[in-house]
């Protein structure tokens, strides 16, 4: 899978209704250790971010997370803007600064930022 797919599966995860759907996205675009970080959390694992998510569906039904624009890679770190809408309207924008493992299969970490 190629970085750019890599990303879309992230973001996917944010978007699958059902848990087991986030955790099989998550697995496929994370490596075992990877974080997360935004200004609202801390997740120290891939689980401390499906609960994350989670919370963040509550709060948020329908909401979905999706990527704008390309993704800019180099040395292992990439970044990419991201939408979050629900019902049509944009709700936040970012960029998510990511690291990927030694092989470039997996995220390691993703640090997001909000507009």
């Amino acid at each position: 899978m190629d970085l750019t797919e890599l990303i879309d599966r992230y973001c996917a995860a944010w978007n699958a209704p059902a848990a087991a759907e986030r955790a099989r996205l998550l697995a496929e675009a994370l490596s075992l250790e990877a974080t997360y970080t935004d200004p609202t959390v801390h997740a120290a694992d891939p689980a401390a971010l499906l609960a994350h998510i989670a919370l963040v569906r509550e709060k948020r039904p329908g909401a979905l997370v999706l990527r704008v624009g390309e993704v800019q890679a180099h040395h292992h770190v990439a970044r990419f803007a991201w939408e979050a809408t629900q019902a049509g309207a944009v709700l936040r924008r970012g960029i998510d600064i990511v690291t990927l493992d030694d092989a470039g299969g997996k995220l390691t970490s993703i640090v997001g930022f909000f507009d």
